[in-house]
Formats: C-alpha cells, structure tokens, sequence
C-alpha cells in the first residue's frame, strides 16, 4: 500500500477556524476546522486567539498550534475525506467526561 506523503508549504487564515492550506504538489484546501475543535487537545483552538497562533513547522511541514495540537499534512491534503470521521471523533470527545 503506497502512502503519499505531502508538505505543507503555506496557509493563510481566511476566516474564523479557516484557513487555506497550500501543497508542495501545487493543490490547496480550504479547511473549516471548527467542526472538530473538541476534546483535550483540540478544544483550546476553539479560543480564536489560540487558534490563530498557527504556525508552519518547518521540519515536519504541517500546520501546528503553541499547545502541541497538529495534523498529518495527508489528512489536511485529503480533508473532504476524512471531515466526517474527524466531526464523529469530535462529538464523542465532546460526550466524554474529562
């Protein structure tokens, strides 16, 4: 089973929770990550501040955030994908007590 690998070259905050993610094989997504903004390491970007302290890390090439929050950049490359899986996981991470 072959996996491709991409590398996050640029993003752009394009609206709230939003970004636009650009990729070394010249595609780009437009990801609203709002929807899966939920559990313990992903609940603290619902916090607008937080969430757009999103950086580019340059030796892994994905999107990270200060509180160690990140995504394999195929799963943002594949974002249509994978959105319902990542809403679903979300949800019950919401339903969980901490």
């Amino acid at each position: 089973m072959l996996h491709s690998i991409y590398r996050v070259l640029s993003f752009a905050v394009v609206a709230p929770y939003t970004l636009e993610v650009k990729f070394d094989d010249n595609t780009a997504q437009t990801i609203n990550f709002e929807p899966v903004l939920a559990g313990p390491l992903f609940g603290p970007l619902r916090d607008s501040e937080v969430f757009n302290q999103v950086q580019l890390d340059p030796e892994v090439h994905t999107l990270v955030w200060p509180n160690g929050a990140d995504y394999d950049p195929a799963t943002l490359h594949d974002w249509p994908q994978h959105i319902q899986e990542l809403t679903a996981r979300a949800r019950q991470w919401e339903l969980t007590p901490a």
